[in-house]
């Protein structure tokens, strides 16, 4: 998935905004000079009960609550996915480097509340050296996440 062509599609205003490279999104915020709070980081998870994958999109300084993930979802065990999980999963993206869009990757995609407060979310696109900022609004439209309190 190329994220800037898929917005594009969707007919979504975004700017792409370059960075020096930073391999967590906390260090795209510092690198950026933006707050954590106003970047989002997007992590892979896995349910080992049902064997499904999941994107969580959350703020880049808060942690996935997993067992609030679980309940919000319906499923008793959540874990992090590993590396290689999201290399099999997203091919098109550097590894580490996970777009917000689990619907592009026929996964569901969880939004914490925290997040959607603000006008904008700026999230890393296919690389490790760039971010798109786009209205949380569009992106709420085009994806549909479930939108849900997951992190601490």
């Amino acid at each position: 998935m190329n994220v800037q062509q898929f917005l594009a599609d969707q007919k979504v205003e975004f700017d792409v905004l370059h960075h020096p490279p930073s391999f967590s999104a906390q260090e795209m915020a510092q690198a950026m000079h933006t707050s954590g709070k106003e970047v989002a980081k997007t992590v892979l998870l896995r349910s080992e009960e049902d064997d499904q994958y999941m994107v969580a999109v959350l703020p880049a300084s808060s942690h996935v609550d997993l067992e609030k993930v679980g309940e919000v979802v319906g499923v008793s065990d959540v874990e992090l996915a590993t590396e290689i999980d999201i290399g099999e999963r997203c091919p098109d993206c550097e590894l580490g480097a996970l777009p917000p869009f689990g619907s592009q990757y026929h996964m569901r995609t969880i939004v914490d509340e925290d997040l959607v407060n603000d006008e904008t979310i700026v999230f890393e696109g296919n690389t490790h050296e760039e971010a798109v900022r786009m209205r949380c609004e569009d992106f709420m439209r085009i994806e549909h996440p479930l939108l849900a309190s997951f992190t601490y």
